[in-house]
């Protein structure tokens, strides 16, 4: 017979391990305010056939960054969430760009890869005001926006970390009231299953977001990097 003491430890510990697993499950495999995540490339028709032959969903052109020099194609990834590749706008090429160093990383990149992610606010202003008392120095909010191939225009702001560790930090949007997610209308059939991010102190990094305000995934490994797997009803790309 298991003395009383014995059960109510063998209980106690029984629900303490059922505790952990709950809090695994609930850690975020997907950051809640993720936005977009940005596929960066050399050439845009390389990049869109990349990630249909992974898919088996086209991305659709989106259209031009005029200034910036750069053009893209979308692919929604499920409500206000999507997936944008993105290189050089050869249109541009001899016209002033407003940040080149954008475009001339997209130039030298030999294989698609993630370069940056997003994650969206309604509150641009108060993540600035977050970020003041946090000692996190900052750009912006500053304004952005893209001409569609229909000639309409997407309008938004952007608050860019002054250092977002190579990407591995996201920079904040908010999407103007006047403008559609580019999630509503952008091909859709994929899913984003996952997405994390890593380096070599995790421990660090996630003290990092949470000063930020922004749930994620993070792991520890031996390089930075971020981890995306994006299912299809052909296959599944899985971005590093």
């Amino acid at each position: 017979m298991i003395s009383r003491r014995r059960f109510l430890t063998t209980a106690g510990a029984a629900m303490l391990l059922s505790r952990q697993l709950i809090a695994a499950d609930e850690s975020p495999r997907v950051p809640p305010m993720l936005d977009h995540i940005l596929l960066g490339c050399s050439d845009l028709d390389q990049g869109i056939a990349f990630v249909e032959q992974q898919t088996g969903i086209r991305p659709a052109l989106g259209g031009v960054h005029p200034g910036r020099g750069t053009r893209n194609a979308l692919l929604s990834l499920g409500e206000m969430r999507y997936l944008e590749v993105i290189a050089p706008d050869p249109a541009q090429a001899g016209t002033k760009i407003s940040r080149p160093a954008m475009p001339n990383k997209l130039k030298t990149l030999t294989a698609p890869r993630i370069i940056e992610w997003a994650v969206h606010t309604n509150d641009i202003n108060g993540v600035a005001d977050r970020l003041r008392k946090n000692g996190i120095a900052f750009q912006g909010p500053l304004p952005g926006s893209r001409k569609r191939p229909d000639g309409k225009m997407l309008n938004w702001q952007t608050l860019n970390l002054d250092d977002d560790r190579d990407g591995l930090l996201p920079f904040f949007i908010q999407w103007s009231t006047d403008s559609a997610h580019p999630s509503v209308d952008a091909p859709s059939g994929c899913r984003l299953e996952s997405f994390a991010v890593a380096n070599r102190n995790g421990t660090g990094l996630a003290a990092t977001f949470r000063k930020l305000g922004i749930e994620v995934d993070v792991e520890r490994t031996e390089h930075p990097n971020i981890f995306a797997l994006i299912i299809g009803p052909r296959g599944r790309l899985d971005l590093r």
